[in-house]
């Protein structure tokens, strides 16, 4: 069996109770070791077989995953963050199925949300913004046409950005000529919840200068959006006058 488990944002005890058990009884373990905080390996056994895939190619850790699986050993896959989230999981998804090993997958909390409670931010706020756009902008892995992020920013949505901290000077540009005004609010997160967490805030027109002057160019989030800073509405869910399926609103 393999288990697929998302290890978090950084911190090793934000990975969740599943995920630290199932690493507990691991007889294998592949972890992204470029982006995995390796303190989470404290939680595997001792003669625990580990391997560090940012050595690796498909193939190998395949191959890796094959053996143990032959051996009647259990694999977990450590992937950083969610696996859902640009963890390139669907094709040794598919790999697993055409070899007929069988997988599950342990969901984890994402450095989004590790990096928008360092900076005490909410995404969705009433009369400010609903919507959250993930993205990422184009580089050596290119996105849907429809998808960059200047057609992206139009929407004015909030917005998170993985993959992007080493291009930031391209990122502002996308994002000015998508319509976020230069004053809009940004912030750039590097390695929310590890010990060397740092946020910087900024605006979209001094997010590149802001990138330098930080030396931050990579392992870091882009957030940008009126939701860092603006006015808003305070829910409704909590008004005394409003009803809910639980209370009478009262005048």
């Amino acid at each position: 069996m393999v288990h697929f488990v998302g290890a978090g944002p950084g911190a090793p005890d934000l990975i969740t109770l599943r995920g630290a058990a199932l690493l507990r009884e691991a007889d294998v373990v592949i972890y992204a070791g470029s982006l995995v905080n390796p303190a989470l390996l404290e939680n595997c056994r001792p003669g625990c077989e580990i391997h560090d895939s940012a050595r690796m190619t498909l193939d190998e850790v395949l191959q890796v995953m094959e053996r143990a699986e032959a051996e009647g050993k259990t694999t977990v896959r450590l992937h950083t963050g969610d696996p859902s989230l640009y963890g390139a999981v669907r094709e040794q998804f598919d790999a697993l199925r055409e070899r007929g090993i069988a997988f599950d997958v342990t969901p984890g909390v994402s450095s989004l949300f590790g990096a928008s409670a360092a900076l005490g931010a909410e995404f969705t706020l009433p009369g400010v913004s609903q919507s959250l756009i993930v993205t990422r902008l184009a580089g050596r892995t290119g996105v849907p046409e429809s998808e960059a992020l200047d057609a992206l920013a139009r929407h004015g949505a909030s917005m998170a950005l993985f993959l992007s901290g080493g291009m930031l000077e391209r990122v502002q540009e996308r994002l000015l000529a998508g319509g976020y005004a230069p004053d809009t609010p940004a912030a750039l997160v590097y390695k929310a919840t590890w010990p060397d967490e740092r946020c910087v805030r900024c605006t979209v027109g001094t997010l590149a200068r802001a990138g330098r002057d930080a030396m931050i160019d990579r392992t870091a989030l882009v957030l940008v959006g009126r939701f860092l800073n603006a006015p808003y509405e305070k829910s409704r869910l909590y008004d005394p006058a409003f009803t809910t399926g639980y209370r009478e609103g009262r005048a």
